[in-house]
């Protein structure tokens, strides 16, 4: 999880809030469910000019950028890492393997018999003004969590990239996974791709972006360019070893979409987290929760409604 933007030396939209709750939530999932799921890490940002280094140095000035960029510059010591203006510091990262939280969640909820494992069939919810049943499940609400498959969603009332006027936006990723045994690099490195260790000589180098792309699969293209901009940040020898993809849910604005649609029907949706889903999600939680079961008005830059007005 990165707090900044480094591509432009700015902070995430609202990092420190939603930080300051994520990294304790994380904390306290791992605790309860036995697998510990944070790890501090160091990111830092390969500078490629005098100019990338003054940058830097006013942006760590900023009030909102103060706790997580540090004004030093680094040196760069690694001889496999092409880096010869040095690398700025990112305070306040962490490393979670999204795989392996979901996995061990899912196996928690399970073995407490509160989770349903099986495709949702839209056809078969049943709504009333009060509540919804959905086979031999009833509730008072109902939200969808779907990510990039809410396009399927035939209850999602926002239109999809590339029709009409693009709200909700599919956009393609693709990493590529290669082992470099002299690479030795235990910070996360951000250069013209995001380098991320995972242990045991094996590295995540990505990602792509695809707009307007819900593919699966992985591809040729994508392949070719991580590599290559890979060979720009690194001079050791590598392999590559697998490749992956996925499918990031975005909104044209950026923001996520929180809340309910429909006046008349208790559905609800959150979804659009984008890139920053990790550190956004246990905030937005809280803010979607609250507003079903305290009646509290969601932040109007994250409520779905401002795109039904």
């Amino acid at each position: 999880m990165n707090p900044t933007v480094l591509k432009r030396f700015t902070a995430a939209w609202n990092a420190a809030s939603f930080f300051k709750t994520a990294i304790p939530f994380y904390k306290s999932l791992g605790e309860r469910i036995g697998v510990p799921m944070l790890k501090d890490v160091a990111i830092h940002r390969i500078l490629h000019s005098v100019e990338e280094q003054n940058n830097w140095m006013v942006a760590s000035d900023k009030k909102e950028l103060e706790s997580f960029i540090s004004s030093e510059i680094l040196t760069n010591k690694n001889t496999s890492v092409a880096a010869p203006l040095g690398l700025g510091n990112v305070k306040g990262g962490a490393l979670m393997h999204p795989e392996k939280l979901i996995n061990t969640f899912r196996n928690f909820l399970k073995a407490s018999n509160i989770l349903i494992s099986e495709n949702f069939e839209h056809d078969l919810l049943k709504i009333s003004g009060n509540h919804v049943e959905y086979k031999d499940v009833s509730a008072k609400h109902i939200i969808f969590c779907e990510g990039a498959s809410v396009v399927d969603n035939p209850f999602f009332p926002l239109s999809v990239s590339p029709h009409r006027d693009k709200v909700f936006v599919g956009n393609k990723g693709e990493y590529v996974i290669f082992k470099a045994p002299k690479l030795k690099l235990n910070s996360i490195l951000k250069g013209p791709m995001m380098i991320i260790p995972l242990g045991n000589d094996l590295y995540k180098v990505g990602a792509s972006y695809g707009r307007d792309d819900f593919s699966k699969g992985t591809t040729k293209d994508a392949r070719e360019e991580i590599v290559s901009k890979l060979k720009r940040m690194i001079s050791c020898d590598f392999e590559v070893v697998d490749q992956v993809s996925g499918i990031r849910p975005t909104v044209k604005d950026r923001k996520p979409l929180l809340g309910k649609p429909f006046e008349n029907k208790p559905i609800y949706f959150m979804n659009g987290l984008g890139t920053r889903g990790l550190s956004m999600a246990p905030l937005l939680s809280e803010w979607l929760l609250d507003s079903i079961a305290a009646g509290k008005p969601l932040p109007a830059e994250v409520n779905i409604n401002r795109f039904l007005k």
